[in-house]
């Protein structure tokens, strides 16, 4: 009876008008979620494939070399196309692989931590630069920054429908919004940073600049902290978010100076504390230490006694960081640990443009919005006109890291456009400590640990 059963299923499964109807539902669902109607057509060439059979199109059984003719080769080359094709379907659609390679995100993200991040969480963000090689972001594999893409070809953003919003406390990846001007010979300095200390004449006279599409700059993770609409602002290292203080990740950390005995300086002691030694800096002079802590860390150390002195680093010389901190402008008298506040625009939102607000919003209405602005005689001149209000087309984000010191994020480099985001981070897969060799570089605890 169960044979009978079996074989009566199997026949179905084989029949060519269920596999027709199979595959015409899954491409129209597909079809109707792109969005792009006219690719309904396809179902003439699915309707070729199961039935009429006008039309070869497994057109490379004909053409391949002497020696893979027989069956098994045929199959497996079939194999392999299939398997491409559905490799690149879930990396466009779906869900992609990325790893951690600073700490601005410990201790919720590790150095070495390797990470599956959900395109359809938000909707997958459909690729805008199409000439690229395929499983390579930016950069061609064994080269020195030798770009994988040609950028002359850009398609519109677009982005397919997704299951969640963008909630606070989300831990995101993106584009690095200040990637689109790299330089060749030193990739991890901020361009723009570098035009603010020595000059924009200057570096592009000595350096050979790379220019990069939105989908084509780096990738960087951190936390939500803004979402459109909310205004931010940091107290003491804290983040307000319309007068509601955040909720605390259980990763937070913050820098602070120990002063630590002679007699405890041996680095066993780093290594007791699950101190990464690649984020401890030392005054010998003094025998003052700089390190992150989390909460639960720094309340160990102060119970244990070993430690003189134990304070929470906190910059409040405004005047320091006028050249660094975001809008790099004197009229904001804002730090690192001491900023805003700071309001987050939305797409529809329409803002009275002033002297004073404009170093907030220029990168947006001229980098991600593609306006020509100046300034003359106190007039804001947008592509031309004299405009004195100006109306966003993204939505817009502000993020930080949760190793607060030690982030590059929203507070050096303003928001970050909706364009730019690619997924939320989602489960540690794997993670694998640079600073140990195997097996003991496996942090078996991380493995298949969800991220909040």
């Amino acid at each position: 009876m169960v044979k009978k059963h079996l074989k009566k299923t199997k026949s179905v499964i084989n029949n060519p008008f269920f596999k027709l109807l199979f595959a015409s539902a899954i491409y129209t669902a597909w079809v109707l979620w792109m969005g792009y109607y006219l690719l309904l057509f396809g179902l003439i060439i699915i309707a070729d494939l199961y039935l009429t059979r006008f039309i070869n199109w497994r057109f490379w059984r004909k053409r391949l070399p002497k020696g893979m003719q027989n069956k098994i080769s045929t199959e497996l080359f079939d194999s392999v196309l299939i398997a491409l094709f559905v490799a690149v379907f879930l990396r466009v659609y779906l869900i992609e692989a990325y790893s951690i390679p600073t700490s601005s995100m410990e201790r919720t993200l590790m150095v070495g931590d390797y990470i599956m991040v959900s395109k359809l969480s938000y909707g997958p963000r459909l690729p805008m630069t199409p000439l690229t090689i395929p499983f390579s972001h930016n950069t061609m594999p064994y080269t020195k920054n030798k770009s994988s893409f040609i950028s002359s070809v850009q398609l519109p953003y677009k982005r397919l429908p997704g299951i969640n919003k963008i909630k606070h406390s989300d831990v995101i990846v993106f584009n690095y919004p200040e990637g689109d001007t790299v330089i060749k010979k030193l990739p991890e300095k901020s361009y723009y940073t570098l035009t603010r200390q020595y000059g924009t004449r200057h570096i592009k006279d000595k350096y050979e600049l790379l220019y990069r599409p939105v989908d084509k700059r780096d990738n960087y993770v951190k936390r939500v902290i803004g979402i459109p609409g909310d205004t931010v602002r940091i107290l003491s290292g804290l983040a307000y978010v319309n007068k509601v203080p955040e909720r605390k990740p259980a990763g937070l950390q913050y820098n602070y100076s120990v002063k630590i005995p002679s007699y405890l300086t041996d680095s066993s002691i780093f290594k007791t504390l699950d101190i990464s030694p690649y984020d401890i800096s030392v005054n010998e002079y003094n025998s003052v230490y700089e390190f992150p802590l989390t909460n639960k860390k720094y309340h160990t150390i102060l119970d244990s006694g070993y430690f003189k002195a134990i304070i929470r680093n906190e910059n409040i010389d405004p005047i320091e960081s006028s050249t660094q901190i975001f809008p790099f402008n004197r009229g904001f008298t804002w730090t690192e640990d001491n900023y805003g506040p700071i309001y987050v625009p939305f797409k529809g939102m329409t803002i009275f443009l002033t002297a004073q607000n404009l170093p907030l919003y220029r990168r947006i209405i001229t980098a991600y919005e593609g306006n020509d602005i100046y300034v003359r005689n106190n007039l804001i001149y947008i592509n031309g006109y004299v405009e004195q209000t100006y109306t966003f087309k993204m939505n817009y984000y502000f993020v930080m890291g949760d190793n607060r010191h030690n982030s590059n994020d929203s507070r050096y480099w303003g928001f970050v456009p909706e364009d730019h985001i690619i997924g939320k981070a989602k489960m540690i897969w794997l993670s694998l400590d640079r600073t140990q060799s195997f097996p003991d570089n496996i942090r078996w605890n991380r493995m298949l640990k969800r991220i909040y």
